[in-house]
């Protein structure tokens, strides 16, 4: 068994370019079936990284019903591909055309899902919503911790919903993105993107807060229009 493996790139997610480049390996054939995957040991040599995000990276794969493993025996090719999970390739994300369509998708999902929380919302979702605001303004813009926060506010929009399949629906999908964000590292920085990027999200919660469906659907839309601009995708792409 011949596997194309290296070190992989320094970066905020390195258990997921792990995961990735270990799929990569299941996906053309190079492991197969029942094959043994090598130790933690010697795949963190082989990947320049820690046991503990080989780990990581491992927990990811056993989640997601490639691999499965045994205790005092290894990591293990799971006999075939599991249906039921779905999984999004990180390295796939890396072209502009599927990171486009993800994006499409998360606004499909998110127009929506504002409705929805504008309707259903209770007196415990805004204040969710108002604190998680709060936390976005006190984040560098642009940075780690700012995507972060960022995530952390529509998923209390997705929670609003009453919806806990939107929630693990829209995190999905909202997590792949922010990771490619990352690995792009073409996020803008500046304080006039901070301040128009935090009304737009403070747009949003006033349109829940007050019910207004339709509002809060065209504040969404508005957002992750804008926001497909700032991460450098074409205008008429963004969903």
């Amino acid at each position: 068994m011949t596997l194309k493996l290296g070190k992989v790139n320094r970066g905020p997610h390195l258990s997921t370019l792990v995961a990735s480049s270990i799929s990569r390996e299941i996906a053309q054939g190079r492991l197969k079936s029942g094959d043994q995957l090598p130790t933690e040991q010697q795949l963190a040599q082989t990947f320049g990284v820690s046991r503990n995000v080989v780990r990581e990276a491992i927990a990811r794969l056993r989640s997601e019903g490639r691999i499965w493993s045994q205790q005092g025996r290894g990591a293990f090719v799971a006999d075939e591909p599991n249906p039921t999970v779905l999984t999004i390739d990180f390295e796939a994300l890396q072209q502009g055309d599927a990171f486009r369509s993800l994006f499409e998708l998360r606004g499909i999902l998110e127009v929506q899902a504002a409705a929805l929380a504008a309707r259903r919302r209770t007196e415990d979702d805004l204040s969710a919503l108002e604190g998680a605001l709060a936390t976005m303004r006190e984040a560098p813009y642009g940075s780690v911790t700012w995507l972060k926060t960022d995530l952390e506010f529509h998923k209390k929009v997705a929670a609003a919903t009453g919806n806990a399949y939107m929630v693990q629906f829209l995190m999905f999908v909202s997590e792949k993105v922010r990771e490619s964000i990352l690995a792009s590292g073409n996020q803008q920085r500046s304080e006039d993107l901070a301040a128009v990027t935090l009304g737009e999200h403070q747009r949003i919660l006033d349109a829940i807060a007050a019910g207004d469906a339709d509002q809060a659907q065209d504040a969404m839309r508005a957002h992750l229009h804008n926001a497909a601009g700032r991460v450098g995708l074409a205008e008429e792409q963004s969903g």
